[in-house]
């Protein structure tokens, strides 16, 4: 690897963007994960927009693709209207 100084500078900025986006998108993971697990109806339909605006806030900075979330938002969507 080149030891310039923007190289250097590029490496610390990449992995503190990686610590970042690992982070929201393992909070992401969890609160789908909570959602599906979710039986009761009234309590799904109360945390679904949360999880959906996390979902897109994700999606709209480039954690996750925007095809990834929208396939997220239809199946969890389908699953609280199964409840």
């Amino acid at each position: 690897m080149a030891n310039h100084k923007s190289a250097l500078k590029r490496v610390r900025q990449s992995e503190k963007k990686r610590l970042h986006n690992k982070y929201y998108a393992k909070t992401m993971r969890n609160a789908v994960k909570a959602l599906r697990n979710t039986t009761d109806k009234k309590e799904a339909t109360d945390s679904l927009p949360k999880v959906v605006a996390l979902i897109d806030k994700l999606a709209k900075i480039n954690v996750i693709h925007n095809n990834k979330a929208a396939n997220l938002k239809s199946k969890l969507s389908l699953h609280v209207n199964k409840l």
